[in-house]
């Protein structure tokens, strides 16, 4: 029943458009009642994103168990089940893909689940950093960057028709952020207080002004890594 309704409201939609479709009209074509239609969806918007709240349940399921590992390469991961939410039916996916460019409000919609997977990771990685003093920032900015560098992938691959590889697009994006973070983030297992230095070793780091607070960290570990 839930299929069937997918299928024939995407069909509406491709001939008449998001907007232009009712509930009444995709019932009609699904062939039951408008009850049937809202035990599976609250909305007509909820038929666009109908897999999301199960990988939503298993990201959390998978960071659950995820107590081991390099935090960065576990969100890493967790990121990746979207990706194969995605991939596992390409079609489908470039059909909502689409959709959602051509829909304001569908792109509404789609930002608010996008946030409850950054929301998802940075909770994550809050409880991996705690005891460390800028642990929460880390959090949120990491597990923004993960989620920006994900889609970012995997609309490559959607743009693309949905031809080639999605894992390999959504991984290219990942090592970016890896790359960048790699150095920089470490596990609430880690000390993050810095070694004493003698009194008379001095770094003097001239950066921009508006330059990001991570990349001044990265080059000052740089530095001392060099000394």
């Amino acid at each position: 029943m839930r299929e069937a309704l997918i299928e024939a409201a995407f069909q509406l939609f491709l001939v008449h458009g998001f907007e232009r479709t009712t509930v009444d009209d995709i019932v009609a074509r699904a062939g039951v009642g408008r009850r049937s239609f809202f035990r599976y969806f609250p909305s007509k918007e909820d038929v666009v994103f109908p897999e999301h709240e199960r990988c939503l349940a298993e990201m959390s399921a998978f960071l659950t168990t995820s107590t081991d590992g390099e935090p960065l390469d576990v969100v890493c991961d967790a990121a990746r089940l979207v990706m194969r939410m995605y991939a596992a039916n390409p079609e489908f996916s470039v059909q909502r893909y689409r959709l959602t460019r051509e829909v304001p409000s569908l792109r509404g919609s789609e930002l608010s689940v996008v946030h409850r997977y950054e929301r998802t990771l940075a909770h994550y990685l809050r409880q991996r950093y705690a005891g460390d003093d800028a642990g929460a920032l880390r959090a949120e900015v990491q597990a923004a960057a993960v989620v920006a560098a994900h889609n970012n992938g995997l609309r490559t691959w959607l743009r693309g028709g949905g031809q080639g590889d999605a894992a390999k697009a959504v991984d290219q994006s990942l090592i970016f952020v890896r790359q960048t973070w790699g150095g920089v983030g470490e596990s609430a297992e880690r000390s993050t207080a810095p070694a004493p230095a003698p009194e008379d070793d001095v770094i003097v780091l001239v950066a921009p002004r508006s330059a990001p607070i991570w990349r001044v960290v990265q080059k000052i570990e740089k530095t001392l890594g060099d000394g």
